[in-house]
């Protein structure tokens, strides 16, 4: 009895190590109170699932309501909340009130100056994901020295039916996630962040949010960097092209035949977000994987009464040079593709068509003979004579990659650098390490090639639970200073660093490389990517 209470004690005081222990109470700005725990290791605070807005069912399909108030002291330890969403199996996980963020501060935030602020904005299609620890664990950033905000927005239908009216006009996940910027500029001082150093960074489809925070009035004076990894409001995956025939789609495949936007609304609305969410409109034969995501940003009509996210398309607007200008980040990874190209089946690549994964882009041709002559020079410049079977997915890849997030940063960058009197920095990671995980999910032959499939870089940024560093302490190290240093500063490389960061420009274009030493590369994109730039500039649609 006497070695078993022995034992007992000795394994509580091992196990108490791993307890995290309560941080102070942070006062909001309406005078809520919060309580969140320190970490593990003690060097940090964190406060997990902060409501910082409501998605409550009375404001389904549109612009967020404030936040819930409450009594006493608010337990922020709520960990892995996310928004309504299909998981493994069909299932549907994630309450309708979904709107919380995290933030995770060192502990000498409080020391001395507020300390700089870094919000990330997921990825995930804007269909899936959340700002969770799980994922996006914080402790390799917050180690540099700044407070870090993660949060959670609506996705899909839920997020971005577009309806263009009053009860449904479009871009709700957008706007919840400009509630998070606003709570960020009442709150984050609680936290010991500085409201006036916000850098705003995401990836994917994070990426391309940040992209349309550059360009939404709504956004202006909310942050003062921006990183954008991996997406583009250019993109042709980021934006509804015609939002009702996606709504009227979901509809019929619901059961209802109808196109009035009141009586689609109606339907919706009388629907369990479940069935919404799990309702999965075809993929079109003969299309890439990544092709068949239909509720996604748009441009919004202009409605009385009603704050709009975006009413001109993101295109027009970064021609105008009307949009909010700070020093910028843009990058991407130079084997986007593997990762998708490795979810195509047998069956989807023996149907796929170039002609109609033309027609899933923004493009208007004149003629059905100039669409088929374009789908067929693609097809040569990617396969050549080549059959599409897993034997050549390699070739395929980069048809899954470059138009869809190098491209679109590429120009993005060029109708930036007409306009703007802000540093705008590229960079393309190319690092193939133990961590590149969807590298790894993507599988042979891919895992055994060069380069750096979408998303690898995040686990170079972030700390996955609970994968350790896997003797990648360098890289983490080059990645985090980096894209810390920017926050902090403006300028991502600190003086005396091994290699010197320069903005890019029209006359000069260079981009950073990341890869196992770091490289300063003039900008000379392929032939493909230049072939795509090309007869986007001649087919563009209106």
């Amino acid at each position: 009895m006497y070695v078993r209470l022995k034992w007992l004690v000795l394994w509580s005081l091992w196990a108490a190590r791993f307890v995290r222990q309560p941080s102070p109470i942070r006062r909001l700005d309406d005078g809520s109170l919060v309580r969140g725990q320190y970490s593990i290791d003690g060097s940090y605070q964190r406060y997990s699932g902060i409501p910082y807005a409501s998605s409550e069912y009375k404001y389904r399909f549109q612009a967020p309501g404030p936040a819930p108030k409450w009594d006493g002291v608010f337990e922020a330890v709520r960990e892995h909340i996310r928004c309504p969403q299909l998981y493994p199996m069909s299932n549907v996980v994630g309450p309708e009130d979904c709107l919380t963020l995290n933030v995770y501060s060192p502990n000498h935030a409080w020391d001395g100056a507020p300390l700089p602020v870094m919000v990330f904005i997921h990825g995930g299609a804007f269909r899936e994901g959340s700002g969770s620890a799980l994922l996006y664990g914080p402790d390799y950033l917050v180690s540099q020295g700044v407070v870090l905000v993660t949060l959670n927005y609506r996705l899909n239908v839920h997020g971005f039916l577009c309806l263009g009216i009053k009860e449904a006009p479009g871009n709700a996940g957008m706007k919840d996630q400009v509630a998070a910027l606003r709570w960020v500029q009442r709150n984050i001082r609680a936290f010991g962040g500085d409201p006036d150093n916000v850098t705003l960074f995401g990836e994917s489809a994070g990426g391309a949010s940040v992209s349309y925070h550059l360009l939404s009035p709504m956004s202006k004076g909310l942050f003062h960097r921006a990183i954008s990894q991996s997406g583009s409001a250019l993109a042709s995956w980021a934006r509804q092209r015609n939002p009702m025939a996606k709504a009227v789609a979901l509809a019929k495949e619901l059961g209802h035949n109808i196109e009035d936007a009141h009586e689609l609304y109606s339907v919706f609305t009388k629907t369990s977000l479940k069935e919404l969410v799990s309702t999965q409109l075809p993929r079109k034969k003969g299309t890439l994987m990544f092709q068949n995501l239909p509720f996604v940003p748009c441009v919004e009509q202009p409605i009385d009464g009603v704050e709009p996210f975006l009413t001109e398309t993101p295109f027009d607007i970064l021609t105008s040079g009307e949009y909010n200008k700070v020093p910028v980040i843009i990058g991407s990874n130079d084997e986007e593709g593997y990762y998708f190209a490795g979810l195509e089946t047998d069956e989807s690549l023996k149907d796929m068509d170039f002609e109609a994964v033309l027609d899933e882009f923004d493009l208007d041709f004149p003629s059905d003979v100039e669409r088929r002559v374009v789908a067929e020079t693609l097809k040569q410049l990617y396969m050549g004579d080549d059959e599409i079977s897993w034997a050549t997915i390699l070739k395929l890849s980069r048809m899954h990659g470059e138009p869809y997030f190098n491209l679109p940063g590429y120009v993005e960058t060029e109708l930036m650098l007409k306009s703007t009197d802000k540093p705008v920095y590229n960079y393309e990671f190319q690092y193939r390490g133990w961590r590149n995980l969807p590298k790894f999910v993507a599988g042979r032959p891919f895992w055994n090639t060069p380069g750096a499939t979408h998303a690898d870089e995040l686990f170079y940024l972030f700390n996955l639970f609970p994968i350790p560093s896997m003797f990648e302490d360098e890289m983490i190290e080059k990645m985090t200073t980096l894209w810390t240093n920017f926050a902090k500063y403006g300028v991502p490389t600190p003086e005396g660093s091994e290699v010197q960061w320069p903005p890019t420009s029209m006359s000069s274009p260079k981009r950073l490389e990341l890869n196992e030493t770091l490289t300063i590369a003039a900008v000379s994109p392929a032939p493909t990517l230049q072939y795509w730039r090309n007869f986007y500039n001649k087919y563009r649609a209106k």
